[in-house]
């Protein structure tokens, strides 16, 4: 994949005001890259690897910050931020909470030299919750849901010379009647919730394209080399278009075909399939041409070659295939969160360090738990093999309060409740919660952008719509619609319960060793999986993010640190025993301590391993569960 470089028509400008003093929060907990960071290099890598265009600028690093009342005015002072860096983190300089009432102000220069005869398009990768953008005191427009990247065209209000931008920003997080989609963040950050983290956490950017543009290329390789391509395209109007798509290996051209932008397929012979134990990527150059066969528009991109399925073994357990071939899929849960960047890794550095910890542990799959990440982590996932279960960000309202979910072994015609358990899920209790329309068309929405954005990358083979019952409604109808959306892929419509009958997947979440109902026939023509499971917990004491609070894991603390060892040991050997009686793949909670959870393999500040990961890997073999 080329290298993106930044445009030399527009010049990154300073902030506007006169205080560009700026450093991490003091007393705050930082990893090895946070220690590194300065407004010179906060992100500046090219943020969509799957679409690269050379003309961009990054407009990351030193921004005019404010906080008012909602019902305030433009402010008139202004302190300082990192950018992009969320307003609470230690990384932004400012390290403290939104209130409910407030509305955050963001300001920022830049320097146009030329202005050309294509586009310029203002790009966020993600800005939390709800925003508003002026270029040069002129709306730009608006956009809601805090989880991924959106564009406004601002050719129009861009001048030759120097320009500002301003985003007021509004985040009310786990606020009952707004159902944001906001994942683990709340207000109560305790037990499994984590911090909010408000306003721009992702990276800004400057793009320059031409007056027509491709907006979006869908890609998709299959095990028999069937390379299909669809284009959609923005700007001004082009007749008798077409895409001419060029496949690459070492800079050899080894396919090309030209078709319409609509979409068409072609093979691309012998071509080396994609896995997590040989991650083939192949380079991309897609060009938009006009009727007489100029080129209009260019963009780089990759593709991997791989089927995912399902097939019956010899038991009649449904097994997970990739490229024709039966695979276990075994990996952590990630909650991508991190202590000095909270959301937003504090470097790309970062997510190849967590990443080559895991492939080393012998894992080749990661659930990414109910947050989407930078485009580059996915990057990252395809070109160093992992298997990716993407979670759909949760919010709003769910059906019980908990632990009112209806589990899988509730799934009985005489179950009548737990007389151990009175106040878990029973007949008669809800399955679903009753959503606004307006609610559940926002929810969609940010599904359908989370889908598109990443349909082209291979390592993403599962799509989860809800986890336990956070959120649950309309089940049926969002799994049926997934399912029509995006054939490609494998659904699990909800991990941990409450289950429909819908998608390819029934899991369950078992604390703190892995268990799963087999012998309720209703999952026999589902995969059978354990979403959740381990979660044991050790302290490593100096670093801890907060010694005061509760720090705790699943099943209580133990005494030693063998013991902790042995404890994960356990959970592995039963779930190589599970995966002998159909259990076809484990969810191990998880990557790193978050804040009080501090059950990780690494401690949140990722500095200390607490178990290094060719002993993890050694457990998985003597375990059966990779060979």
């Amino acid at each position: 994949m080329k290298k993106a470089v930044a445009i030399l028509t527009l010049i990154v400008g300073s902030s506007l005001m006169a205080n560009q003093n700026w450093t991490p929060v003091k007393g705050s907990m930082l990893t090895q890259w946070g220690e590194k960071v300065a407004p010179e290099n906060a992100w500046t890598e090219y943020p969509r690897p799957q679409m690269v265009r050379e003309d961009w600028t990054n407009l990351n690093g030193l921004w005019d910050f404010a906080v008012t009342s909602r019902n305030a005015a433009k402010p008139k002072t202004w302190k300082t931020i990192l950018v992009p860096y969320a307003m609470e983190t230690p990384l932004s300089g400012i390290g403290k909470r939104l209130g409910e009432k407030q509305a955050m102000w963001y300001r920022r220069a830049f320097d146009n030299a030329d202005k050309s005869d294509g586009r310029i398009l203002l790009n966020f990768e993600g800005v939390d919750y709800a925003c508003r953008v002026w270029v040069n005191d002129e709306y730009a427009g608006f956009h809601t849901g805090g989880n991924l990247p959106f564009s406004f065209d601002v050719t129009e209000l861009v001048q030759k010379g120097s320009n500002e931008i301003v985003l007021r920003v509004i985040d009310d997080t786990d606020s009952n009647d707004r159902y944001q989609l906001r994942g683990k963040q709340k207000r109560d950050n305790k037990g499994i919730w984590y911090t909010p983290s408000s306003g721009i956490w992702q990276t800004v950017w400057l793009e320059q394209v031409p007056a027509t543009y491709l907006d979006r290329v869908t890609f998709d390789g299959d095990m028999q080399g069937k390379l299909t391509v669809e284009g959609f395209v923005a700007g001004d109007e082009l007749e008798g278009a077409k895409l001419r798509v060029s496949v690459k290996s070492d800079n050899d051209t080894v396919s090309k075909k030209s078709g319409p932008v609509s979409g068409f397929s072609f093979k691309v012979k012998d071509a080396r399939l994609w896995s997590p134990d040989d991650p083939q990527l192949y380079d991309l150059v897609v060009e938009l041409v006009n009727a007489s066969g100029k080129v209009v528009d260019s963009v780089d991109s990759y593709v991997g070659f791989r089927t995912i399925g399902k097939e019956q073994d010899a038991d009649g357990h449904w097994r997970f295939t990739l490229n024709g071939e039966e695979i276990f899929h075994l990996g952590p849960l990630d909650q991508g969160w991190w202590p000095d960047g909270f959301l937003n890794p504090p470097a790309d550095e970062a997510i190849v360090f967590e990443m080559e910890f895991l492939k080393k542990a012998g894992f080749n799959m990661i659930r990414k738990h109910k947050k989407v990440e930078p485009r580059r982590y996915y990057y990252h996932a395809d070109r160093l093999g992992f298997l990716v279960w993407q979670d759909h960000v949760s919010g709003g309202a769910g059906p019980n309060e908990w632990p009112k979910w209806k589990r899988l072994w509730m799934h009985t015609d005489d179950y009548k409740g737990s007389p151990e358990k009175p106040n878990w899920w029973k007949p008669g209790d809800k399955v679903e919660a009753d959503w606004p329309t307006w609610a559940h068309e926002q929810s969609m929405a940010e599904l359908k952008t989370m889908i598109d954005m990443l349909y082209n990358n291979p390592s993403v083979v599962v799509w989860t719509a809800f986890n336990e019952r956070w959120g649950q409604h309309q089940s049926m109808e969002i799994g049926k619609w997934i399912e029509d959306y995006d054939s490609t892929r494998h659904l699990n419509i909800a991990s941990g319960g409450a289950f429909f009958e819908i998608g390819d997947i029934a899991d369950e979440h078992s604390y703190p060793d892995p268990n799963f109902p087999l012998d309720i026939p209703l999952y026999d023509d589902y995969v059978k999986v354990v979403g959740e499971y381990g979660g044991h917990g050790w302290l490593v004491e100096g670093h801890e993010w907060d010694p005061n609070m509760r720090n705790w894991g699943y099943g209580g603390l133990p005494s030693s640190i063998d013991e902790y060892k042995k404890r994960y040991e356990n959970s592995a050997t039963i779930l190589g025993e599970l995966k002998a009686k159909g259990i076809a793949a484990g969810v191990y909670t998880q990557t790193t301590d978050v804040e009080g959870e501090i059950n990780g393999l690494m401690t949140y500040d990722r500095k200390v391993f607490k178990i290094k990961p060719e002993e993890v890997a050694k457990i998985h073999k003597k375990s059966g569960l990779i060979e």
